[in-house]
């Protein structure tokens, strides 16, 4: 469980990325922007990130999209053979312990950490691949930079190994409806009786 550590990382990061992606404005509309952005999430949510993504069917999106919905993320890459098919797995076997009735409420989302190679084209055959195609499973990728920034909020590390393989954390991660995490759960092929719990207590 990494909640607690996140708390600190978590606004470190948001800070970092407001920083950086400032754009220069007028003071007038800068005070405005600043006073939308702060309404309507805490300052642990990662609806705060300024970061851009396409899904697998090239539509552009920002994770406040997901506003609204419980989330259930994963990062992971499509060429992946080894620990990536077993954390699609558990996505799919959490998926199967939750009513059918509350899929609407939900969002399964696997994060790409192989942008360049990841296109929506590709996530997209992925997600027909492993029978993901309807519309609780969305696939995204991003640039390298907003990738990077996002897998520091969750605390997920990777690093490329070879030009066709990453190591990385296994790590799935559950935020409410207003994109606080409020579980997290590392391993491959675990027990996901706490996760599901987790999810269903947001679902109530």
């Amino acid at each position: 469980m990494r909640i607690s550590f996140l708390k600190f990382i978590i606004p470190w990061a948001l800070l970092i990325a407001a920083c950086q992606n400032k754009p220069e404005k007028e003071p007038e509309k800068v005070e405005e922007a600043t006073e939308s952005a702060t309404t309507d999430f805490s300052e642990m949510s990662i609806f705060n990130l300024p970061s851009h993504w396409t899904n697998q069917d090239g539509e552009e999106m920002a994770l406040e999209d997901l506003q609204g919905k419980v989330s259930v993320f994963v990062m992971i890459y499509t060429s992946c053979k080894a620990a990536c098919p077993r954390l699609v797995a558990d996505m799919r076997n959490i998926a199967k312990q939750i009513p059918e009735d509350k899929t609407n409420q939900l969002q399964y989302v696997f994060v790409s950490i192989d942008p360049e190679v990841d296109t929506p084209e590709r996530l997209k055959s992925f997600a027909i691949e492993n029978q993901m195609d309807s519309s609780e499973w969305l696939f995204l990728r991003g640039t390298e930079e907003d990738t990077r920034e996002f897998a520091a909020v969750l605390a997920m590390s990777y690093k490329r190994i070879s030009p066709i393989d990453f190591s990385h954390s296994n790590i799935i991660s559950v935020f409410n409806r207003q994109g606080e995490l409020v579980h997290q759960r590392e391993g491959l092929s675990v027990d996901s009786k706490e996760t599901v719990e987790a999810i269903k207590n947001q679902l109530r």
